[in-house]
Formats: structure tokens, sequence, C-alpha cells
């Protein structure tokens, strides 16, 4: 339904700082409960962070007190602040859309909609 496009990605040094963004062509995504998910090499897709309709955030717990997820005040993007990264957070960064009727965000992507292409994230020295 919905066309995701994440950006943001890199390679960024351990200790290091990235902030992802993502967007929806031709639309906001103020109707949108998002999430960031993540997939490392041999390894399953791992949900990170949530924010709901109405602006309740979710994290697991590998990246609380790391990670921040927000929505901008327009509404257009939600962006995930990613600091104090280690090589354990090294993975292609997904963001997908639930279908407007949820309100509320999980962790879980199966019943996430719409997914972006990815944004890989390299942390290495």
């Amino acid at each position: 339904q919905l066309q995701l496009v994440e950006s943001g990605g890199g390679l960024v040094q351990p200790g290091g700082s990235l902030r992802l963004s993502c967007v929806a062509s031709g639309s906001t995504l103020r109707n949108y409960a998002i999430g960031w998910f993540r997939q490392a090499p041999g390894k399953e897709r791992e949900g990170v962070s949530c924010v709901s309709k109405n602006g309740v955030v979710a994290y697991h717990d590998s990246v609380k007190g790391r990670f921040a997820i927000s929505r901008d005040d327009a509404k257009v993007a939600v962006s995930l602040q990613m600091n104090s990264l280690t090589p354990e957070d090294t993975a292609v960064y997904f963001c997908a859309a639930r279908l407007p009727t949820y309100s509320s965000c999980t962790l879980s992507g199966a019943t996430y909609a719409s997914w972006g292409q990815g944004t890989q994230v390299t942390v290495s020295s």
C-alpha cells in the first residue's frame, strides 16, 4: 500500500552514532504505526523499535537507552537515532507500516503490511 524508503545507513566506528529516516512516497506517516526492524546475515529478523499512531513507543531490550524513535513535526518522517553503536548492531535496517486500522505498534513483523527496501548499517573498527 505504501512505498517506504529508508535512508541514513553507512559505516560507523563502535561508539558512534547514525540517524535513520523513513518516509513514504506521496504520503505522510500520520495514520500509520511504524516499526524499525533489522536483519543480520544468518540471523532472524528482529524488531528494534516502533511508534504507535498516538505516539507510544517501544524498544527491544538490546537497544533500550541507546536508540530513540521519533516523528517529525509534520509527520512526514519517522527517524531512528542510534547512539553508542556496537558491532552487534550491524544489519540491514527496514522500516515498516501497519495497516491504518491499527493504532498500536508491535515489535513482531507479522502484521506490518508495507516494507521499505532496507539500509545497511555497518559498525566496525
